[in-house]
């Protein structure tokens, strides 16, 4: 999968039923050297206001991607 396929998929947290944001260019954390990507960012806040903060989901918590959405499962820490 690409990159730009990745990006506009809404994520949502299964175990919460709770939709986390949209994923853009820029929300990746990547490996350096192998060029893997090792996590998702996500922003959180309303896009209108500043942003407050963030969330790192590493990439085993994703569960699925598919056309439209990432489903993940974000652990309670």
């Amino acid at each position: 999968m690409r990159l730009s396929e990745l990006s506009g998929k809404e994520i949502v947290d299964y175990k919460k039923a709770e939709r986390l944001g949209v994923l853009g260019h820029t929300d990746l954390e990547f490996n350096d050297k192998t060029g893997q990507i090792n996590a998702l960012v996500i922003p959180t806040g309303k896009w209108l206001r500043k942003q407050t903060g963030e969330i790192r989901v590493p990439w085993h918590h994703i569960r699925t991607i598919g056309a439209d959405m990432i489903i993940l499962e974000v652990s309670e820490e």
